[in-house]
């Protein structure tokens, strides 16, 4: 009896031991070398697009934040100028300051002594030009966002007729580990391609609301200097 014991006991620990020996864990490297040239091509156009978005936030982000920067003092020193008369002054203020507000400001000075009506169209005009350049390139992080999911199912897919081929080229007969392999492989792209997505649409978001600000900025700058212009002398 003991020595029943003692052999399922030694049993037992061999199992336990075997079981730890074949304890599999994930890596994502290997995930990505096993998953055939497809999948290893997706995850290089999403790696590639994950710093394509990464780039543009960053360049966008440091552009931004350029743009806002404006004295606080500055729109007084413009209405003395212009109380004053010294057009020239004002320009040349305008001028140093070098920002989206000075130079919608410069563009309505540059106007000063034609109907009010003009003015405020040159302003606008300017101003669009202006938001076309806050916004530049600040669309392909939406598309990215859009795109990069829609890439990850692609690889997903791929990977799961490869693996359905795989299975019905080993004559019937199910490879559990084959299909486990294949299913990890799939999903890896899919995951790669969320994650590229979800930063994406977080920056594409992020830019959106700084360059709101931002031209909330010009807008309101704008109109304090077109109704300092009407205001009677």
């Amino acid at each position: 009896m003991l020595n029943t014991l003692l052999q399922n006991t030694q049993e037992g620990t061999e199992v336990l031991q075997d079981g730890e020996s074949v304890e599999k864990t994930l890596s994502i490297i290997e995930l990505i070398g096993s998953g055939g040239t497809a999948g290893q091509v997706i995850i290089f156009l999403l790696f590639m697009l994950l710093i394509l978005a990464t780039y543009i936030y960053f360049e966008r982000l440091f552009a931004v934040k350029a743009a806002s920067k404006i004295d606080a003092n500055f729109m007084n020193q413009i209405k003395d100028h212009v109380s004053n008369g010294k057009i020239d002054s004002a320009q040349i203020l305008c001028a140093q300051v070098n920002s989206p507000v000075s130079r919608l400001i410069g563009k309505g000075i540059s106007r000063i002594g034609k109907p009010l009506a003009d003015i405020n169209t040159a302003i606008e005009n300017a101003g669009r030009l202006e938001i076309y350049g806050l916004e530049k390139n600040v669309s392909i992080l939406a598309t990215i966002s859009g795109a990069a999911p829609m890439i990850g199912f692609l690889g997903t897919v791929i990977g799961m007729i490869l693996s359905i081929f795989e299975i019905a080229n080993s004559g019937g007969q199910i490879d559990i580990k084959l299909l486990a392999d294949g299913l990890y492989t799939a999903m890896t792209t899919t995951v790669g391609g969320l994650i590229v997505g979800i930063v994406a649409y977080i920056a594409y978001n992020h830019l959106v609301v700084r360059t709101d600000k931002v031209v909330y900025q010009m807008e309101a700058n704008s109109l304090e200097f077109l109704d300092h212009l009407n205001e009677p002398t």
